[in-house]
């Protein structure tokens, strides 16, 4: 990522309509296994510059969140937003003790990291990290033939089906919990859009997570809404989106 897209990622992440409506659908899918006033300790693999830390604290109790990322600038997004127990790493080698966490979240990380396999490491390593009974949730970006000029300005490795992510997770020891889809609304139109652009010969160029042209700030609220009306449809616990821009697992450590 270029220092702009850093930059742009920190200024939206609070009321961009991606952000906001897929923190509803986590927090849809979280709630039902995480409330409850107990202390926990949660790590964001791949915190970015920031926007879900102070959102995971709901969670935490009297716990800690800690935050890593490999990437100094986007750290530093985080520290000049007050937040503490930031680390510079990656997350296929994660720098703490075996059963250290109760919960680890993994938002849109896995498909960034270079290399054959660093995802499945990365799974291991999360894996290691968790307590007995502890949580990890992870969220992907979904099926390799919508990869589009968003993957190249971020430099996507990877895209997954829901069906390979919950292989990974259980080849890494992890017990499925829920598994689904998400973003399933605005699917068809986003798959028409890329899928047209590549048929005449055209493609996106940069990053989708930029500010929208000022006479579109009205589809900011029709798009968050659309994510928010997914996450009413999870909240029931044997809900489960049959296709979607995301794949979701929350998966536990038994052992």
């Amino acid at each position: 990522m270029k220092t702009k897209d850093y930059a742009d990622l920190h200024a939206l992440e609070e009321e961009f309509w991606w952000f906001a409506g897929m923190r509803d659908i986590t927090g849809a899918l979280l709630d039902p296994i995480c409330a409850g006033a107990r202390d926990r300790m949660i790590l964001d693999a791949g915190c970015g510059t920031g926007g879900n830390l102070s959102w995971l604290a709901r969670y935490a109790g009297n716990g800690k969140v800690i935050g890593i990322d490999v990437a100094a600038e986007a750290l530093g997004f985080c520290a000049a937003g007050q937040h503490e127990g930031l680390i510079q790493s990656s997350a296929t080698h994660l720098p703490f003790a075996d059963s250290s966490f109760d919960l680890v979240t993994s938002f849109d990380v896995l498909m960034q990291l270079p290399g054959d396999r660093s995802d499945e490491q990365a799974i291991r390593e999360m894996y290691r990290v968790l307590r007995t009974g502890g949580l990890v949730f992870v969220r992907v970006a979904a099926y390799e033939w919508m990869r589009s000029g968003h993957d190249e300005a971020l430099a996507t490795q990877r895209r997954y089906t829901l069906g390979e992510l919950n292989e990974k997770m259980r080849n890494a020891g992890f017990n499925i919990l829920r598994a689904t889809y998400a973003n399933t609304l605005l699917l068809p139109a986003a798959a028409v859009r890329r899928l047209l652009l590549k048929r005449i010969g055209l493609a996106d160029k940069g990053s989708d997570v930029t500010p929208l042209p000022p006479k579109f700030e009205w589809l900011n609220r029709f798009l968050a809404n659309a994510l928010r009306s997914e996450a009413r449809i999870l909240r029931n616990p044997r809900a489960r989106l049959p296709a979607g821009l995301s794949a979701i697992c929350i998966a536990e450590k038994t052992k």
